[in-house]
């Protein structure tokens, strides 16, 4: 989501100052709205190009006898321009249609080929020369061939009424081939037969192809003064098209906002505390983050950061919904609760440390309990992390961005750990650190929850109670806290409270709450007294 959202922002950026270039005629090719289409639509409107040849055509093509059954199929060959979200992201879906495009310069175009038949368009000398040595793209004089580099094998298409494909491909074309678009191209299927002879047959099928008038924007000379659009509204599309996740993740707001105003009637039920946090920590990590992609990172923080210090609009974070939903409550929640909202609740990582951690309990893995005052002293360790990603940024952004791969992040929650094993291998070593130490990440290394906590005590209210034995008579919700976050003296650092309720479910225990204990003995007894019952000296 945070790549989508910063290529469709770079791309509208480029094309409304011109950057990008323009058409003799003044158009461009239309590289972001996207609706859905069915397979049907997109053949009809001639989004999708077919031809069908039979081994008759292709017989007498080569100047062959005809066959026996000459209405058989030789190939029945497909062919589109994918490079508009509307064609190859119905066609591919939406993951692989960005894996598809997150790669390729702003000049390059990317084509699927698709097939049935006897005959196979890729053939195999690819293989070994690096080149498909059976179909090629011609425009006007221009011959392309298509290479191995550019090629990416597609098992099946992910458009609604799509027929199954023997073959099908999708090949990156280089913008410094001098591929335009705009212009009609075909796509050459190439024949060689050997003859009884020894010699060689060539033939050559030709699939004709023309960029529907939809995919064309007309665009006006670039100013100085001109705005920065994103297209025809495109943020606004965007939100349209995302409805049923920006309502799925307002719901889940709404309800942690319930939870956290009106934690007292839950928090003292433990079994039901339990179960909810369980529950939304579930739902943060399954849908939040693998399913809706709705994680937050540092580089955010980075980017808003830049952005304050330029040229600020608001269009630009508007792209994407989700993480602009989840950044606006974090940063109410923040002059309420401070930093523990999101870290606590939000953070689909999080939530997997603590799940993972909980699961690492019930099988009775051993607990490492740091000393406080070590545990104190590395708690910096996150800051440093952040001021240092902070200055990188100062001097390149590119260089930031890589190094904030210290989050693991992107490899757990945004890929699914479908990744190079080095960052595989960081991310599983982490989340077995907090297999011991609960939080493991989120205690010392994490730079985001440091840019979170540095304005954590500007919250407004103070919703944690504490009693005055907190720390002197009693340390239980200290030894409790899941990372540790609470002072041998019972005050509770804001800078790196979760915001759990742990402790405030403990505060209001009878059976654990020290003084919630003597207070309920004392009860008893006069209960007892009042009763006519006979007490012990020793009596509870």
């Amino acid at each position: 989501m945070i790549r989508d959202a910063v290529l469709r922002a770079g791309r509208a950026v480029a094309r409304s100052r011109g950057l990008l270039g323009r058409a003799d005629n003044g158009e461009r090719l239309d590289r972001e709205t996207f609706e859905t289409a069915a397979w049907t639509e997109l053949v009809d409107d001639g989004s999708i190009a077919r031809a069908r040849i039979n081994r008759g055509a292709m017989a007498e093509r080569l100047g062959e006898p005809l066959p026996e059954r000459p209405e058989d199929l030789f190939i029945e060959l497909h062919a589109a321009l994918a490079s508009p979200p509307r064609i190859g992201q119905n066609l591919l879906g939406k993951a692989t249609f960005n894996r598809l495009t997150a790669g390729t310069g702003v000049d390059d175009q990317a084509i699927i080929i698709a097939a049935n038949g006897l005959y196979s368009f890729k053939g195999t000398a690819f293989r070994r020369s690096g080149i498909f040595d059976r179909i090629q793209i011609a425009q006007g004089e221009r011959t392309i061939r298509l290479t191995r580099d550019g090629y990416r094998n597609v098992e099946v298409l992910s458009v609604g009424g799509a027929p199954e494909f023997r073959e099908i491909g999708a090949f990156v074309i280089p913008g410094d081939t001098g591929f335009d678009p705009l212009k009609p191209w075909r796509l050459d299927l190439l024949v060689r037969r050997d003859t009884a002879g020894g010699g060689v047959v060539n033939g050559v099928f030709s699939l004709e192809y023309a960029l529907p008038g939809r995919y064309r924007i007309v665009t006006e000379p670039a100013t100085e003064d001109s705005p920065i659009a994103a297209g025809p509204d495109l943020w606004v599309q965007i939100w349209r098209e995302r409805w049923p996740a920006i309502a799925a993740a307002t719901l889940m707001l709404v309800v942690l906002g319930a939870l956290l105003v009106l934690q007292e009637p839950y928090v003292r039920r433990h079994h039901l505390y339990r179960n909810v946090r369980r529950t939304y920590l579930a739902i943060t990590l399954i849908w939040l983050g693998w399913i809706a992609g709705g994680q937050l990172s540092v580089v955010n923080v980075l980017t808003f950061g830049h952005s304050l210090m330029g040229d600020f609009r608001w269009e630009f974070f508007l792209l994407d919904p989700l993480i602009f939903i989840l950044w606006s409550f974090v940063a109410v929640t923040m002059l309420f609760w401070g930093r523990g909202v999101f870290c606590g609740w939000l953070c689909p990582f999080g939530a997997l440390q603590e799940l993972s951690n909980w699961i690492a309990r019930t099988l009775r893995v051993p607990q490492l309990a740091l000393p406080f005052a070590v545990h104190e002293r590395l708690w910096p360790v996150k800051y440093v992390i952040f001021l240092g990603l902070f200055a990188m940024s100062l001097h390149s952004t590119n260089i930031a961005i890589t190094a904030a791969e210290v989050e693991p992040f992107k490899t757990a929650i945004s890929l699914k750990f479908i990744r190079a094993w080095p960052f595989v291998v960081y991310a599983v070593a982490l989340l077995v650190a907090g297999l011991f130490i609960e939080r493991f990440f989120c205690r010392y290394l994490c730079p985001l929850g440091a840019a979170l906590a540095i304005p954590a005590r500007l919250r407004t209210f103070d919703w944690l109670k504490r009693r005055r034995q907190c720390g002197t008579e009693c340390g239980i919700c200290a030894q409790r806290c899941p990372v540790q976050a609470i002072h041998p003296d019972g005050a509770i650092a804001p800078n790196e409270c979760i915001h759990c309720l742990k402790c405030q479910s403990i505060y209001i225990d009878e059976e654990i709450c020290p003084p919630l204990v003597a207070r309920r003995k004392r009860r008893e007894r006069r209960e007892a007294l009042a009763s006519g019952k006979v007490v012990s000296m020793g009596g509870t």
